[in-house]
Formats: structure tokens, sequence, C-alpha cells
């Protein structure tokens, strides 16, 4: 039986973040996550600051192995800022905002 890696299962966003954030930029977090080139611990965070009226700061991090980068994307439609959390547990994957937790 083959191990299942981090971020392959089923993918979730709770109530809060399908009303929070258009689905572009959910696919973009996605997408992220699914680019990176180093190994991934189960909790990914992402704070979205948003300035201008189009623009949006996207700070993507993780704890162990350290990892961070910061994106700068133009954006259509509305979005809440904030602290996200995707957290995989194995089976599938679930984006939250913070608060949520």
């Amino acid at each position: 039986m083959s191990e299942k890696s981090l971020f392959s299962g089923g993918r979730y966003a709770t109530r809060g973040v399908m009303s929070g954030l258009c689905p572009g930029l959910q696919f973009y977090l996605w997408n992220l996550i699914d680019r990176m080139e180093i190994e991934k611990d189960y909790l990914q965070v992402f704070v979205l600051e948003s300035f201008g009226r189009d623009w949006l700061k996207v700070i993507h991090r993780q704890e162990v192995p350290h990892y961070e980068k910061e994106h700068l994307i133009k954006v259509d439609g509305d979005n809440k800022d904030g602290k996200i959390f995707v957290i995989d547990s194995v089976d599938y994957s679930t984006m939250l905002y913070a608060e949520e937790y």
C-alpha cells in the first residue's frame, strides 16, 4: 500500500472562505501549495492584505521546514483580508479563516 502525500486528498473550504474569497483566489492559494518545492508541513498559513483597489499581498508560510514567500497579485472581486489556514488531515484538506479554527 502506498503512503499518501500531504495535500493530495479531497479539498474543502469552510463557509467563511466560500463567502470571503473569490473562487479564483481560492484556486491560487491551492496552487501555491501544489507548487512548493520543499517538504510540506500539514499546516499552511496565508496572510492576505489588500492594498489599493485591485492588489493583494499574499504571504505564504509554514513552520517545519521553515518556508515563507510573499506574492503580490492583482485581484478581481471582493476578498476579505485575514489569515487563512489550510490544514491537511491525510484524507482531505480544509481551507479556513483563522478565526473559524
